[in-house]
């Protein structure tokens, strides 16, 4: 029947409250067998680079060690995840796998089922509710989703039994990459490296929940009426540790819910981004087959986009001033910045910062690709449902239509006087401008293919 049972460790990157590998080491205590974990390490990623693999491997190295430490082998194997699987397969009485929701992740995942000849068993982690209970199709909106997971998610928000091998598989002859080989692992990639490391986030379950802590101890009591200001910060920075699976949004959940200090109203501002908006990123990916182009925006707005995708624009830049954070516009500066020397930008200023890439790039479409380019390429929790959908929110995705206006029709508008008004924009540009460039990245406030328009200028039609 088998030498073990194989989990299949890919979207979630941890040992502790991972139900995927929960439920692998309960079949294996079943059946009296150990647990061997795979993780299948594809150089050539899509839009991957060294920042992503970096804070990755920082956490499948601690992650290994955990799992070696409870008699759990660890195998990294440098191939297409499928065909890692497929050369373990054989000895494995069946596979356990947690869930994905991208088009490359579901490949992935039927690739396993319909070619290995063992049981596969899949089991979602990296939500709350799965997504299929949540809602049977796409969601409009918000709206729609919040009261169908609020009635089930009490019963995924519950306390975990932690489950233990009784077998350990540690002298298994299976191939390891091995915790001493982690570095080399790193340095053999062959993988964009123009994109150098974040010097902020480091990756790793320890350093998530180093940051889970400081966040409710320090800052989830001001969440609710401070969280949008990009001056203060108060916000947890978990993203790119939800992103790599390196932490549970349900154990986040958990720990926020049981919160005393903080007000019951910051507790809830924090549920509902977490779970409702996070959750609704999930959905929007799951259900609809576009989720990565244009096409995926809904038709109304793309409707009132084409009405306007005439509209002279008030200025106009290409890739290379974006990518040097060099337009006109100080604060759209700053939060390139932001996004190229951490990795994370803060959520307000990235949807400022896709609005203003729509308002200065020739037509909707070549707008949206660059906004996914640059999501992609730049932020450690990119080629995410929450970037898709966050990107698809800019051209409005489970929006409503506003007044209208050139160039954006009747999807949302934002500028700078909105910024000025509401929030320190200055002392937010100002944190930023003195963040040191990584090497082999300059930035400049110099635009080089655009003429910039006067402070306050409005597009014309």
């Amino acid at each position: 029947p088998g030498r073990y049972v194989l989990y299949w460790m890919q979207a979630s990157q941890r040992a502790d409250w991972n139900p995927a590998l929960d439920y692998a080491i309960a079949e294996a205590n079943r059946i009296g067998l150990p647990v061997v974990c795979l993780f299948g390490l594809m150089d050539g990623y899509p839009d991957s680079n060294i920042r992503h693999f970096e804070f990755m491997i920082q956490g499948l190295e601690e992650t290994s060690r955990v799992l070696e430490s409870r008699g759990i082998r660890f195998v990294c194997i440098r191939k297409n995840p499928p065909e890692a699987v497929e050369m373990l397969c054989a000895d494995a009485a069946q596979i356990v796998c947690d869930a994905g929701y991208l088009h490359i992740q579901r490949q992935w995942r039927a690739s396993v089922a319909s070619t290995c000849s063992k049981r596969v068993c899949e089991v979602e982690g990296d939500v709350v509710v799965p997504v299929r209970e949540a809602y049977g199709k796409e969601s409009w909106s918000a709206a729609i989703l919040r009261p169908r997971i609020a009635r089930a998610m009490d019963r995924y928000l519950t306390d975990r039994m932690p489950v233990l091998p009784r077998r350990d598989s540690l002298g298994l002859p299976v191939g390891s990459a091995g915790v001493g080989a982690w570095g080399r692992v790193l340095a053999d990639l062959d993988t964009d490296r123009s994109i150098p490391p974040s010097t902020v986030f480091r990756g790793g379950s320890s350093v998530a929940e180093s940051r889970l802590s400081a966040f409710l101890s320090e800052k989830l009591p001001l969440y609710a009426e401070k969280r949008n200001d990009p001056s203060l910060s108060i916000q947890s920075c978990l993203s790119p540790y939800l992103h790599f699976g390196q932490i549970s949004p349900v154990y986040v959940a958990r720990r926020v819910r049981e919160e005393g200090s903080a007000p019951p109203a910051a507790r809830d501002a924090f549920l509902e981004e977490l779970i409702v908006r996070r959750e609704l990123a999930v959905n929007y990916a799951f259900y609809n087959p576009s989720y990565e182009t244009y096409a995926g925006v809904s038709e109304w707005a793309r409707a009132t986009l084409a009405e306007h995708r005439r509209d002279k624009r008030p200025v106009s830049y290409g890739s290379e001033d974006f990518e040097r954070a060099a337009t006109h516009d100080r604060y759209w500066n700053a939060a390139m910045r932001e996004m190229i020397v951490t990795g994370f930008m803060h959520n307000y200023m990235r949807m400022y910062w896709g609005k203003k890439i729509v308002e200065w790039t020739e037509d909707p479409e070549q707008a949206f690709a660059m906004i996914v380019r640059l999501n992609n390429r730049y932020f450690l929790d990119g080629r995410d449902p929450n970037s898709y959908a966050g990107a698809a929110w800019i051209f409005g995705k489970h929006d409503r239509p506003w007044t209208e206006r050139p160039v954006f029709g009747k999807v949302r508008y934002m500028n700078e006087a909105g910024l000025r008004r509401k929030f320190d924009i200055d002392a937010y540009a100002s944190a930023m401008e003195s963040l040191p460039a990584p090497e082999g990245i300059s930035s400049s406030s110099e635009p080089t293919s655009a003429k910039a328009p006067s402070r306050g200028r409005s597009p014309r039609a």
